[in-house]
């Protein structure tokens, strides 16, 4: 196998990574089944392991110089601070998991109103790092131990969904050979177990003024 191709296989197997982690989550699913996000819950949560994906630079557009580089990095250093924002752009620094905490944070804000108070988002960015760094190094532990238990919570094989962030009302695509998401085969979501402290935000109620009008206010953001 050439070494484009193995690193595009690297590639695949880190944005499975993710998708598998978002999936895992329980506050994203108890979101994603009550519909918090509206209708369109479901493709939100394909379309935010996407956003998740778009933190790092693509394995597979790198030149084997850089690669080494970072997998060198993953070697020496694990609590190397960096920032998202040549990440995020295309450039080549790589987030720390403060960073993605950040981003899963406030995406179940923006996205779903949800505010997530516990350390679930924590864990969840800790798996992501850890997936990256794994699949820098060729290794794929971490993806399949999150495989495993996906499938053991009743997930079906090859049914978690990966969407790249900038396609969120395009095609979805699966890092996995994947027949589409569950819900479009009508299937509901797999419960995850037992909820996280959920603190969603309260609509506030129309204000009327004494001659009977009612005062409208633009959520803020």
């Amino acid at each position: 196998m050439s070494s484009a191709r193995w690193y595009s296989t690297c590639q695949s197997a880190f944005e499975q990574g993710v998708a598998l982690a978002l999936n895992l989550w329980p506050a994203l699913t108890l979101a994603v089944q009550n519909n918090w996000g509206g209708a369109d819950s479901a493709d939100k949560r394909d379309w935010f392991a996407g956003a998740v994906v778009e933190l790092f630079p693509d394995m597979s557009t790198l030149s084997p110089a850089q690669l080494q580089q970072k997998q060198q990095k993953q070697q020496t250093t694990t609590t190397t601070t960096t920032t998202t924002t040549t990440a995020a752009s295309g450039g080549l620094e790589e987030p720390d998991q403060e960073d993605v905490e950040a981003v899963l944070l406030q995406v179940m804000l923006d996205e779903f109103e949800v505010n997530v108070d516990d350390d679930s988002a924590f864990e969840v960015a800790e798996q992501v790092v850890r997936v990256r760094g794994e699949c820098l190094r060729g290794k794929f532990d971490e993806v399949e131990g999150l495989r495993r238990r996906w499938e053991g919570k009743g997930g079906e094989k090859g049914k978690v969904v990966f969407q790249r962030a900038e396609d969120q009302d395009g095609e979805e695509t699966d890092g996995d050979s994947d027949e589409g998401s569950d819900e479009e085969d009508g299937e509901e979501d797999v419960a995850m177990g037992e909820a996280p402290a959920l603190v969603r935000r309260e609509k506030e109620e129309p204000e009327v003024d004494e001659e009977g009008f009612t005062t409208v206010s633009r959520k803020r953001k």
